[in-house]
């Protein structure tokens, strides 16, 4: 049986994307290890070899993630497949309680922010930034909160025997989070199938120099590599710098690798973070 690191504790999203990925893969059954914060799971990961770990990368609502896009190209783990899953919140709290009961709501603050035109319906509580959904959730259960709600999954509110008191409270439906698996190298040779890898996710460098993204890009599409996904961050300390985090798909992997080969000179600091299976439905 797998064990796998997720930020947050059971009930959270992470464990949902895990189990999602995994039970498509034919491995029902998996074990969570909990840690507080994305650099615990990478550090749970690296200490343990055989673990494989799993951090929210973007958000169709609230965009990148930036802070995990750096923990994963220092972390020398390979990215091994990603996981997009429907985020649907619900409002949960003690048996017996209504939404006119409520007087707090406890949540994330990503989740609370993507459930403000329902919450703005209940003016009559006070909004309280938590650190994760499910233990807003478990919180109010273990220590028996009245007029308490926290806005989480629906699993996480039965699994911490809560009632459903609204759901699918978030404003925009399309609210999609994309995962990534991660693993030690030794586990990632044994765990990829390259024949079935479709996609990529890469990091680099480039010269401060006038059309130096443009070369890049156009070599990509000469050998039919597209761009899904491009993303700049400023590298402290050299000022007008930056990283550039590239998701990449393709159809013929000797066309793919003749493209990588072909920017490799073109840039600077170039690593591979990892090459999958594309997740292409959405759950």
């Amino acid at each position: 049986m797998k064990t796998v690191a997720i930020q947050g504790i059971k009930g959270a999203y992470h464990e949902a994307a895990a189990r999602t990925y995994f039970g498509g893969r034919g491995e029902p059954a998996i074990e969570i290890l909990p840690c507080r914060q994305f650099k615990d799971v990478i550090s749970a990961v690296k200490r343990e070899p055989e673990l494989t770990g799993i951090l929210a990368i973007e958000n169709t609502i609230a965009g990148s993630l930036l802070q995990n896009h750096e923990l994963i190209r220092e972390s020398g783990l390979v990215v091994i497949g990603e996981q997009k899953i429907r985020i649907s919140h619900s409002l949960a709290a003690l048996p017996g309680e209504t939404p006119e009961t409520i007087t707090e709501v406890n949540s994330h603050p990503i989740a609370l922010m993507q459930c403000a035109d329902y919450l703005a319906t209940l003016p009559q509580v006070k909004i309280v930034e938590k650190e994760d959904t499910a233990s807003s959730a478990r919180r109010i259960a273990e220590q028996g909160l009245k007029a308490h709600a926290a806005v989480c999954s629906r699993y996480a509110a039965e699994l911490y025997g809560l009632n459903v008191l609204a759901e699918g409270i978030e404003t925009n439906k399309r609210n999609f989070t994309r995962f990534l698996l991660l693993a030690n190298r030794c586990l990632a040779d044994e765990w990829l199938d390259p024949s079935k890898a479709s996609k990529s996710s890469i990091v680099f460098t480039l010269p401060h120099t006038e059309g130096s993204l443009s070369k890049v890009l156009t070599i990509l599409s000469f050998y039919d590599v597209n761009l899904t996904k491009i993303q700049s961050l400023p590298i402290l300390g050299r000022e007008w710098e930056y990283l550039f985090y590239v998701d990449l798909t393709f159809l013929n992997r000797l066309k793919y690798r003749q493209g990588l080969d072909a920017i490799r000179p073109l840039t600077n600091d170039f690593k591979i973070l990892g090459e999958y299976e594309e997740c292409k439905t959405e759950e």
